[in-house]
């Protein structure tokens, strides 16, 4: 019986051995390393529009939630009403230089402008205060609050009454 020659490679030298055992390491530690950079820039692929954003932007609520009062009343508030719940956080005290609720000699130069240059004010903000007092009220009610605040102050401005439609509504 013959057999077929075996060819077996061998190292032959010291060199050959140590160069097989550095590629046996080096060229799957390359691979890996080329596999890592691979996932990692394709994790981060298009994430350069968040850098150009400000950290404050970035972590930003989606939305915001606001919860007012439901209001029992069915028609336009009145004056008094208006500014028991906005107007008299400043008006009350003063504050900002705002005419005091009462205070004839704060309220005679403003009311000596006539009520419309007033409303004007009211409802679209003046020095420091913001239009309708930063509250949320229509055009009616915030002119029945700025004639209650001045007839308060001296002034004989006739309260506004509701159109005819809002009146008849039910």
């Amino acid at each position: 019986m013959s057999q077929a020659p075996q060819t077996q490679e061998s190292v032959s030298s010291p060199q050959q051995l140590v160069v097989a055992v550095l590629a046996s390491f080096l060229i799957p530690a390359a691979l890996v390393g080329l596999l890592v950079s691979y996932v990692y820039s394709v994790k981060n692929a298009g994430s350069n529009a968040a850098i150009t954003q400000s950290a404050g932007d970035r972590i930003m609520p989606v939305g915001t939630v606001a919860i007012k009062a439901a209001s029992t009343s069915t028609g336009p508030r009145s004056g008094e009403d208006v500014f028991k719940a906005q107007c008299a956080s400043c008006h009350g005290s003063g504050m900002l230089g705002a005419p005091k609720f009462g205070d004839a000699a704060a309220w005679g130069p403003r009311i000596a402008q006539g009520v419309d240059k007033l409303l004007e004010h009211a409802l679209k903000g003046f020095n420091a205060m913001p239009a309708q007092g930063g509250g949320d009220f229509s055009d009616l009610e915030v002119h029945r609050g700025l004639v209650y605040m001045a007839n308060a102050g001296g002034a004989k401005f006739a309260e506004p009454a509701a159109p005819a439609a809002a009146a008849s509504a039910p």
